[in-house]
């Protein structure tokens, strides 16, 4: 789940890009045409990322990565969003329309008023039904009458079908979810520091499992109310006041990244070049330089702190040390042969 969660993720750089540029030049002409234009552009990826993590996800976890479980992810994200906007809410719940449910139920009328593109916390949910509906159905057979709709068309369909029955259940489910999540970031918000520092702990225990994006997912975004990158990026402007809980500033949930980016994990690589062996300087020098220039803009990937060895012989490590340093490889160690072959790098975030 968590590479398959890199794939939406990995927009995030262009969007913080087109943002960043628009409000560097807004600070300077006070908003001119070419800012609005480059803001609303990053907005492109902001104001939906519920249809993005529920593409990723669905397509990232289906067996063999085809585009009809993309396909029934985007579908399984439409159908609650769909059936569960205020106004149908509010029929289903016996309203007469929005503003009735609004003036009789504000929790549920707000959300309700949460189910947009946007949602990220739908997004995983269809995108993870979606994936096992394609693999649970993209081999099925139907009928002859019916076999136009077998193996892979049948994917999206059945995936809609389940999502209407899984917006029933969040017709009464989903405030409740709702308001547990709210209450959950207002109280991280409100710790301050110490919320920061439980973040940064779990972020940092989840990285081998690759589940950190998950929780990323949490406080950078809407899912739980605290939507750190938006109260950054927007100021005063986010619904009032973005400072009006106690404790909490706008970015907090990010700013404790950028020194170990930017300049932590260089230095990790100056340091794999000191220490790597004199016939190896050259190459691990050139591999190192590329891998870490990147780390100069925050809103670049980060191509340095999980690197990949294509080679078929592979170290246990994170990296293949016989490469690297002057140590000796987990399989010199065992006193197993060594592939000479010299590996193919691949670096990803």
């Amino acid at each position: 789940m968590g590479r398959s969660l890199m794939l939406p993720v990995a927009c995030l750089p262009a969007a913080a890009l087109f943002v960043g540029i628009g409000n560097w030049i807004a600070s300077f002409t006070g908003g001119d045409v070419v800012s609005t234009f480059l803001t609303t552009a990053g907005g492109t990826v902001l104001n939906n990322l519920g249809i993005l993590f529920a593409i990723g996800l669905a397509f990232g976890m289906a067996e063999d990565q085809h585009g009809a479980a993309a396909l029934a992810g985007l579908v399984g994200f439409l159908t609650p969003m769909t059936l569960l906007t205020t106004d149908s809410a509010a029929k289903f719940l016996g309203y007469a329309d929005a503003t009735a449910l609004q003036e009789g139920a504000a929790n549920t009328f707000n959300a309700f008023s949460k189910m947009n593109n946007g949602n990220v916390f739908i997004g995983i949910l269809a995108g993870l039904i979606a994936a096992a509906m394609y693999n649970r159905f993209h081999r099925v057979k139907l009928t002859a009458a019916l076999s136009f709709f077998s193996g892979k068309r049948l994917v999206p369909i059945v995936t809609v079908a389940v999502m209407a029955v899984v917006s029933l259940l969040l017709l009464f489910i989903w405030p409740v979810v709702f308001g547990a999540l709210t209450t959950f970031g207002e109280l991280i918000m409100s710790l301050g520091p110490i919320g920061a520092g439980i973040y940064g702990f779990l972020n940092r225990l989840l990285i081998p499992t690759g589940l950190h994006h998950a929780l990323n997912n949490v406080f950078w975004f809407n899912i739980a109310g605290i939507d750190d990158i938006a109260r950054y990026w927007q100021g005063a402007a986010y619904q009032g006041d973005p400072v009006s809980i106690a404790g909490y500033h706008p970015g907090m949930y990010q700013a404790g990244f950028f020194p170990i980016m930017m300049f932590g994990l260089p230095a990790g690589a100056f340091a794999i070049y000191k220490n790597a062996r004199p016939e190896r300087k050259k190459a691990i020098g050139s591999l190192m330089l590329a891998a870490a220039s990147p780390h100069s803009s925050p809103a670049l990937p980060n191509r340095l702190s999980s690197p990949s060895c294509s080679s078929p012989s592979r170290c246990t490590s994170c990296m293949p040390c016989s490469l690297v340093c002057r140590w000796p490889s987990p399989q010199q160690w065992a006193g197993r042969p060594v592939s000479t072959s010299r590996p193919v790098w691949s670096t990803s975030f």
